[in-house]
Order: C-alpha cells, then sequence, then structure tokens
C-alpha cells in the first residue's frame, strides 16, 4: 500500500527570504490560504522573533486556516520559542520549529559553541517547546556537512525531550542524492525511539539537486519534504513543491507514495507566488513554466494532434493549465467575469469583483481576445496591490524623435491627490522622473524588463523593475496594453514595496 508524503511548505518564511520577494501582510494571507488550497499540509508561516511585522502576519494566518497545520521557525531561544507560540497558539493545528547548526563550521564560527553546548542548547529548546505544543519539529542546521555521529547525538536529544518531527536539511545544498539517502539511513539506524517520529528533509538547490535529493531521503524513509513553490528561497532556492508532488504523482509506479496536494491547484498557486513576488518562473520551468506544455517543433505538434501521450506525459489540466486560453471578451457580463475568476482560484469580495470588473471593462474594449493570463494580471493589479500608500490615477507622455520627452503624473499618496511633471532622457525616464517627484524618494533603479503576457499587438504588456533604497531592495511589477502605464504601474507597486520594508523594525537575525 502507497505511503503518503507530508509536505510541508516554506514559501512564507524560507522563500520570502528571495531577495526582494518580501510580502505584506495582505498577500502572506492571500498566499496562505491559497496553500491550504493546495491542500499543503504544513504551512510554515514565518519567523516571529525576526520582527513584530512577522510576528503579526503569523498570527493573522494562524487565525485564518482550518485545515493546514500553522508553525513558526524559532532559534533554541526561549524567547524565540516562546514569541513563535503566542503567534501561533490560536491556530487549529499549531506547531513550533526549533533549530541549532551541528556543523562544527556553523559551531565555530557562527554560534561559537561547544558540542556539548549545543547538545544542552537543543535539550533545552525541544522540552520548553514541547510543554506549549504538541507537535514540534526539530532541526539540524547543515546537516549535510555536520558529523554524523555528533549529529544523531543531537537528533537523540530532541528525540528524548519529545520532538514529533526530525528535520535533516541540506541547508547549503551541498550533498548529492546518495549521501542524502546515506544520511538518513544512518539516522534511522543510530537514533532511538523514532516509532513514532516523522523524519523531513529540507533541501536548498544550490548544485540543482534539491528536488534529487528530497527523492532519495523520500527512499531512505523520510516521509516529510519541506519545499516552496516555484523553488523560491535563500540563494538558488529550495526544492519546487509542484516538481515533488507531480514526480510522485506522474511516476506512481517508481515511487509508491502520494500527496495530498490538489495537483489542479498547482498552476494558480505558481502564478499566485509571481503576482506577489515579483519573481519570474523561467519559460523552461518544470511543470508551471510558460513552455512546459507548449510544443513549437512541427514533428512534435503533429504527434501530439494525433496522440497527446506521445510528447505529453502530464496532462496540462491535472496541474491547472486549462486547453483553451481565450476566455471573456467585452460583451461578457459580471457573473461570467466572477465565474471565470473563480475557476482561476480567484475568490473575490463584491467590492473586488466590481473594480476587478471594470479594469476588464477597460481591458476587453482595446483588445480582440481577452486571455486567462489577461485576466489575472487585472486581478494582481487591482486585488492583491489594492490599499497602498501610493496609488497612480493618470499618466499622460509627450515624446518624439524631436520633442523633449515629458511626463505628467496625477498620484493619490496617503489619501491626497498630487501631481506634477518632469523631463526626462526618454518617457520612461520622465514618467520615473515624475513619481520619484511626487513621493519625494528617490531610489535606485537596478533592473528594468519588458515581456508580453498574451500575443497579438494588442498584448497586456508587463513591466518588471528592481529598486533599491538605504539598503533595501523592492521588485515592482505592472501590466497595460499601454507598456509605458504598466512601467508606471511597476513603478508605483516597487514604490510601495519600499515604503513597506522602510517601515519595517531591522530584525537581529535573518536566517
Amino acid at each position: 500500500m502507497a505511503e503518503r508524503i507530508l509536505i510541508f511548505d516554506t514559501t512564507l518564511r524560507d522563500g520570502e527570504q528571495s531577495p526582494g520577494a518580501t510580502m505584506n501582510q495582505q498577500e502572506k494571507l492571500q498566499m496562505a490560504r491559497q496553500l491550504e488550497k493546495l491542500g499543503v499540509d504544513i504551512v510554515e508561516a514565518g519567523f516571529p522573533a525576526s520582527s513584530t511585522g512577522d510576528k503579526e502576519s503569523v498570527a493573522l494566518i494562524a487565525g485564518a486556516l482550518h485545515k493546514s497545520r500553522v508553525v513558526a521557525l524559532a532559534r533554541t531561544v526561549a524567547e524565540d520559542i516562546e514569541t513563535t507560540w503566542r503567534a501561533v497558539e490560536k491556530a487549529a493545528f499549531p506547531g513550533i520549529h526549533t533549530f541549532i547548526a551541528t556543523s562544527d563550521i556553523h559551531m565555530q564560527h557562527k554560534l561559537r559553541m561547544s558540542r556539548q553546548e549545543v547538545i544542552d542548547r537543543t535539550g533545552q529548546a525541544v522540552r520548553l517547546a514541547r510543554s506549549l505544543s504538541d507537535w514540534v519539529e526539530f532541526s539540524c542546521e547543515d546537516a549535510t556537512r555536520s558529523d554524523p555521529a555528533f549529529m544523531c547525538q543531537v537528533i537523540q536529544t530532541a528525540v528524548d525531550e519529545g520532538a514529533t518531527t526530525i528535520n535533516v536539511p541540506d541547508t547549503v545544498g551541498y550533498a548529492h542524492p546518495d549521501e542524502m539517502s546515506e544520511l538518513i539511513q544512518i539516522v534511522k539506524k543510530t537514533v532511538t525511539g523514532l516509532e513514532n517520529v516523522v523524519l523531513s528533509v529540507h533541501c536548498h538547490n544550490d548544485l540543482g539537486l534539491a528536488v534529487a535529493n528530497t527523492l532519495a531521503a523520500i527512499k531512505a524513509g523520510a516521509r516529510q519534504v519541506e519545499c516552496t513553490i516555484n523553488g523560491i528561497g535563500e540563494r538558488a532556492g529550495n526544492a519546487a513543491l509542484e516538481e515533488i508532488a507531480m514526480i510522485l504523482n506522474t511516476r506512481k509506479e517508481a515511487f509508491g507514495y502520494y500527496t495530498g496536494i490538489v495537483t489542479e491547484q498547482i498552476f494558480h498557486t505558481s502564478r499566485l507566488v509571481t503576482s506577489i513576488t515579483g519573481i519570474p518562473v523561467q519559460p523552461n520551468k518544470a511543470i508551471v513554466g510558460a513552455n512546459a506544455f507548449a510544443h513549437e517543433s512541427g514533428i512534435h505538434q503533429d504527434g501530439v494532434i494525433k496522440e497527446r501521450t506521445t510528447y505529453e506525459i502530464m496532462n496540462p489540466e491535472s496541474v491547472g493549465i486549462a486547453k483553451s486560453s481565450l476566455v471573456l471578451g467585452k460583451h461578457s457580463g459580471r457573473h461570467a467575469f466572477r465565474e471565470r475568476a473563480k475557476s482561476l482560484g480567484y475568490i473575490l469580495t463584491d467590492d473586488e469583483l466590481n473594480r476587478s470588473f471594470k479594469r476588464f471593462k477597460d481591458l476587453a474594449d482595446r483588445k480582440k481576445t481577452v486571455f486567462d493570463e489577461d485576466i489575472e494580471a487585472v486581478i494582481a493589479e487591482e486585488v492583491l496591490r489594492s490599499d497602498q500608500t501610493y496609488k497612480l490615477l493618470s499618466l499622460t507622455v509627450m515624446s518624439g524623435s524631436h520633442v523633449v520627452p515629458t511626463a505628467t503624473v496625477r498620484m493619490e499618496i496617503d489619501g491626497v491627490e498630487y501631481h506634477g511633471a518632469e523631463l526626462g532622457n526618454g518617457p520612461v525616464d520622465a514618467t520615473y522622473n515624475a513619481i520619484m517627484k511626487l513621493t519625494g524618494r528617490a531610489p535606485k533603479l537596478l533592473r528594468f524588463s519588458i515581456s508580453s503576457i498574451t500575443g497579438g499587438t494588442d498584448a497586456l504588456g508587463e513591466v518588471t523593475i528592481r529598486l533599491e533604497e538605504e539598503g533595501n531592495q523592492s521588485i515592482g511589477k505592472g501590466a497595460h496594453e499601454d507598456i509605458l502605464v504598466a512601467a508606471a504601474k511597476a513603478m508605483v507597486n516597487a514604490m510601495n514595496r519600499l515604503d513597506y520594508l522602510s517601515k519595517l523594525p531591522k530584525p537581529s537575525i535573518r536566517l
């Protein structure tokens, strides 16, 4: 009989630590609800001790989810553990995840602790966490570069003190599959009392082996995997949830395991992460990339037309990609728009529906064809990025071969309307100069890119930018059929994120 693999999603904690991927509370709550809809068993909602904002976000998520377990990270420090418990205790299924490094390089250079001190700290922390919560996970940070014998001593201490889950992380993406498998087997053979303890793995992708290492660990006895949507996370990221879930689903005969993931929600969840963080998915990314189910070669097209399985090992509908991308037009009504949004995974309130539908009708009047991607972009603009400090009200740009580019911008800042005009070297430069003048900010533009969300000359254009100000970096995205308006929207979106980041207290530690 197939065994179930628990999915521990850390998009909101490790994933959010990707440069520029910081989310505000509204975005985190939206993401957490979608993760629960996706069927994630455990949602790691954040690191409460790192900042007041993170603690509040974790508490908000804990009160909103009803099926998934909500846990949060804590160092092996009493104050961290108590803060974490206060943040998650109202959850239907709360938990505490505590960790300490066990590799000599971390103990010597970062912790500056002896092996015995690490063992003692582990026992104290797990004992305290277990007195508060009936679900406690303990992680050996940098496990794959640790002395296995010592690491097992630390794990034994955690198990003896009541840890219900033991996590063996490849924190720096150093291991290869054979090593990962051997390490899990060593833990199983050496540590006693694992009968009622779940073994977990958390693999990073520095050498591109995160998913392979995770699968090797499963075969060796791990029954929980820690991963993120789109594989986002520190440095090269984490094991990608969608890849693990679909490998186990597609190759059941090879692995013999299953997950509780609702695979039809995968694509929408991936797009939501992209929309919120501004981090694009590469076109050839497995499962959720734009080309994952695309066929350009004539031979491939001929084969797929005759029999889909000649070149497709998965049905696109199984991950939530619709057969047809044509959905709505200018004659469609509000009810049809709500139903299409629902089918894409967006449950809109009446106010959200009214704002999104108005924007959709404006778009439909300008476009011959409206695609699913257009609908998602509209909802992202009108719902996910509402209630911000800065709002773009209008933009007028004058530019040409014999004209000095000039942009006139009208904005709402903290509820008050302002307008101004500025010159620039080009229309985008003029637009950004005007926005910066109105907001009183002067961030450095690190990246500017333009892409077409859909095909055709009337395509919805998307601009992605990265800004830096006083050590903070933010990504902004804007979508519009007028690329200059899209650029302005991206700038305003990035400014809002910088404003959010500037108000956060500086964390004492960032793992």
